[in-house]
């Protein structure tokens, strides 16, 4: 029997084992997602938004039970009390606007004997596949949404964060969702690719690896099953000359190393002007030196193991591989006691001399540790910048705002922050472009990629 287990980068203790679900199992779960959607679909949109904001009461509660079991279960410290702030932004946003970006479209142009409008009917039964580093927001940005827009959800959470699909089951059953509307599955990898081909799932999110995506996107040939897909980063930042650096660094700092820098928009290179870039490197690297590694429950701990070793690894073969060609690294792991040159504890490192010709630069890290860069200016700091198959975030640092709106249309990137990074507004679409996906979540476009548009053309007859 095929079975699905979380075992802890803390000390690696195995923290839960589940078997997988049988193919009769499934099959149950989508019948009853198909029958109980029908019906969720005929409840007006304010009932199904009064019951996505009883899951957000439900989750609230359940937080303090949902930190530890993080910091267990992927390494992120208590002290940074989950998720639930970021995700209770998400939720109570998508509930306010839904009214408005659920209501049917009507043409400009009035017809005298005619009704016209187009409706947003749900598409029916949406897959979400989420990952382990942000396991509630990346799940929330689709399920909320999904449900109000009168969608059945099926979630088929990582194993690594095994424990985080049964808290949304249990909260969203204190919700009084009706039975069979949402599920969380067990899945092996290739019962998650029969699902994907069967041509029973109607839209498919998916937050992971480039790889991950292209499988994925393999497995719906030939069905019908929409897909959004958001497959990570080499997320840029460029500090001007005119940036104010004390704001510039506090914030690069957090956005490069904040979750071990497993995060998606997590900043992964740094291009800093001239004329400022000793000041910055040299703030930067004191920064990054007060992080406290450790057993992230521990309150004092800011920086936790990365969720397994293989991931740590991947970061110490791009640092070795700088290295190797001609990188200086400012950081002294043995500054960190809890560091290991093998296993999960991963110190922070900061590396300069560094070119587009080192892994650290150009494929993802997605761990702690960063690349910075000196450049003589905009136009090489937007080539560099766009030197990357990935495009989902980008930040720019400057006191200017029309150079800096300037630069943005021509980054390549979903999203271009100024001033600010590793931030997902619910006020805007969360999209990339290139290899970091495809499709959009949060905002009312977000509704767009969970509901299908159907025409009514009316004609009044005497």
């Amino acid at each position: 029997m095929n079975e699905i287990v979380c075992v802890s980068p803390v000390d690696g203790r195995e923290v839960a084992r589940r078997p997988a679900w049988s193919d009769a199992a499934l099959a149950a779960a989508l019948d009853a997602a198909r029958s109980a959607q029908r019906e969720w679909a005929r409840v007006p949109v304010p009932d199904r938004v009064a019951a996505a904001l009883r899951f957000l009461e439900a989750i609230r509660a359940l937080n303090p039970q949902i930190v530890p079991e993080l910091a267990w279960q992927m390494g992120r410290p208590v002290r940074y009390n989950g998720e639930l702030r970021s995700l209770e932004e998400r939720v109570r946003y998508m509930a306010a606007i839904a009214a408005d970006a659920l209501a049917p479209v009507r043409p400009a142009d009035a017809r005298p004997g005619f009704e016209r409008f187009v409706s947003r009917d749900p598409v029916g039964i949406v897959l979400v596949i989420a990952p382990w580093n942000y396991p509630y927001l990346t799940a929330v940005n689709t399920i909320i949404p999904a449900l109000i827009a009168g969608n059945a959800v099926i979630l088929k959470h990582a194993a690594q964060t095994l424990l985080v699909g049964e808290r949304f089951a249990e909260a969203l059953a204190q919700a009084g969702l009706p039975d069979g509307l949402f599920s969380n599955v067990l899945l092996s990898h290739e019962q998650t690719a029969r699902l994907l081909g069967s041509g029973a799932i109607n839209h498919a999110s998916f937050t992971g690896s480039v790889a991950g995506g292209k499988a994925i996107s393999r497995a719906v040939a030939g069905t019908y099953t929409t897909l959004g897909l958001e497959l990570g980063g080499k997320d840029p930042a460029y500090v001007r000359a005119d940036a104010r650096l004390d704001h510039a660094i506090e914030n690069l700092v957090d956005g490069s190393f904040y979750n071990s820098g497993q995060s998606c928009c997590g900043v992964e290179r740094i291009y800093v002007h001239a004329d400022v870039y000793d000041r910055f490197v040299e703030g930067f690297a004191a920064g990054a030196a007060a992080y406290v590694l450790g057993d992230p429950l521990d309150p004092a701990t800011t920086l936790g193991p990365m969720a397994a070793t293989r991931f740590a690894d991947l970061v110490r073969a791009h640092t070795a591989d700088a290295l190797a060609k001609g990188a200086r690294a400012l950081l002294d792991p043995a500054a960190f006691p809890a560091h290991q040159e093998r296993g999960p504890y991963l110190a922070p490192q900061v590396l300069v001399n560094v070119d587009h010709g080192m892994q650290v630069m150009v494929d993802e890290s997605f761990g702690p540790v960063i690349g910075i860069m000196k450049v003589s200016g905009d136009a090489e700091a937007v080539r560099l910048m766009n030197d990357s198959p990935f495009g989902l975030t980008a930040s720019i640092w400057s006191s200017d705002l029309e150079a800096t709106r300037a630069l943005a249309e021509q980054v390549q990137a979903g999203t271009v922050y100024m001033n600010r990074c590793d931030y997902l507004d619910p006020g805007l679409a969360w999209t990339g472009v290139k290899d970091s996906g495809r499709g959009a979540s949060l905002s009312a476009i977000g509704y767009d990629m969970l509901t299908r548009p159907k025409s009514y053309h009316l004609r009044y007859t005497l």
